[in-house]
């Protein structure tokens, strides 16, 4: 059995919120990089070799690439050999405290729905706990903003749904949203399971690494060429690039249901993994 103390957490999780909020990943800078030269408008064009500016000035500044620094988001795989000496959440969450507070980020977390005061510190996170084996503890990160995930929709099909259907919604979600979540996006959608699964799924998908049949990557392509015709564009102002990338991950589910999750990510799409 090995142990991990909860100090080490809450130092390796204020460090990731920071990273996270600063700095983009080297495979979406290539995305970015492939969409300027994919890009057929001039206007389109500019707005792509803004964000990658914004983007690197970002990292080498150690400021904020939005000013929305999210609410956190956390994917927590819990070695089955791993022992964690305090309060897993608690550390998580002090980690994120120290993290905002010296990263100088914008706390965004209230602690009630309906009162609306903010705790002041970005805390608590949405945190998701799974046991897998072996003897460490891996975290993915994801910064999520508000205005990506308030233009997320979820919707019951019934289980005679084509994927043709489903496509018209995945579209008629990313319509709906327009400018408003910060395009290009990263969709993550989630396919199957019961109406929290698929939500939980789409979520996960932004951050998902997982391997997938062909099926799945073959859907994937199709729902990126036609939220792609939409013409919505980079920061919704026209063009060819309205998503990035989309990213889908199923579930078994009931013999009469086939829930469908649809969860935009800002073309940011801030996340980060991290192993203890």
């Amino acid at each position: 059995m090995r142990k991990i103390d909860k100090e080490i957490i809450t130092k390796e999780i204020a460090e990731a919120v920071q990273t996270a909020n600063f700095s983009i990943s080297e495979d979406l800078l290539a995305k970015f990089n492939q969409a300027l030269k994919d890009e057929k408008s001039i206007l389109g064009k500019d707005v792509l070799k803004d964000l990658i500016k914004n983007a690197k000035t970002a990292e080498s500044e150690k400021i904020p690439i939005c000013q929305d620094t999210g609410i956190v988001v956390i994917f927590a795989e819990i070695g089955e050999e791993v022992f964690i000496e305090g309060d897993l959440l608690e550390a998580i969450n002090f980690g994120i405290k120290i993290g905002y507070n010296e990263g100088f980020l914008r706390k965004s977390v209230v602690k009630d729905p309906f009162d609306r005061e903010n705790t002041g510190d970005n805390t608590p996170a949405v945190i998701y706990t799974e046991r897998v084996p072996g003897n460490k503890l891996n975290f993915k990160v994801l910064i999520k903003g508000a205005g990506s995930e308030n233009m997320s929709k979820i919707n019951m099909f019934n289980p005679t749904a084509t994927k043709e259907e489903i496509i018209k919604f995945i579209i008629d979600t990313v319509k709906n949203a327009g400018a408003n979540a910060c395009p290009p996006y990263i969709l993550g959608i989630g396919i199957g399971g019961t109406f929290e699964k698929a939500a939980l799924l789409s979520k996960k998908a932004l951050v998902s690494d997982k391997k997938k049949n062909n099926h799945v990557k073959e859907f994937e392509q199709r729902i990126l060429k036609e939220v792609n015709k939409t013409g919505i564009g980079p920061a919704g102002l026209g063009g060819t690039v309205t998503a990035l990338d989309i990213k889908v991950l199923t579930y078994p589910c009931h013999i009469a249901s086939l829930p469908v999750a649809v969860n935009i990510n800002c073309h940011a799409s801030r996340h980060i993994s991290i192993t203890i």
